[in-house]
């Protein structure tokens, strides 16, 4: 029985941490997901130095890219209605920044 490579226990890692943060993104738990995320990352960067993967592997390699792929975008479409509600509370804050400066401003009108 041949051992796994570590290229593919990288990729199962991955695989595991995508299927957390999708949990978690299902939760509505945004702050988990995003310190999750930067183990995501360290575990993608740590791909690099390894070695390719035999044609044999590659099959491993792909069922875990199908999960990671699938994950991102499911996390993708969980996280855009919660973009769009935190972008329309920007707006509304700097719209009511603005007035306040209009109304409010302290500085002496110049002549």
């Amino acid at each position: 029985m041949l051992d796994t490579p570590p290229i593919v226990h990288r990729y199962q890692l991955i695989a595991e941490l995508s299927g957390q943060m999708l949990k978690l993104a299902q939760a509505n738990d945004w702050d988990s997901v995003i310190s999750l995320s930067r183990q995501y990352c360290d575990a993608v960067e740590m791909l690099k130095p390894l070695t390719p993967l035999d044609s044999g592997d590659r099959a491993a390699r792909k069922t875990l890219l199908t999960q990671i792929l699938d994950d991102d975008a499911r996390i993708r479409n969980l996280a855009a209605p919660e973009m769009a509600r935190l972008g329309a509370m920007l707006g509304a804050m700097k719209r009511h920044q603005s007035v306040l400066e209009a109304y409010c401003n302290t500085q002496p009108a110049s002549r």
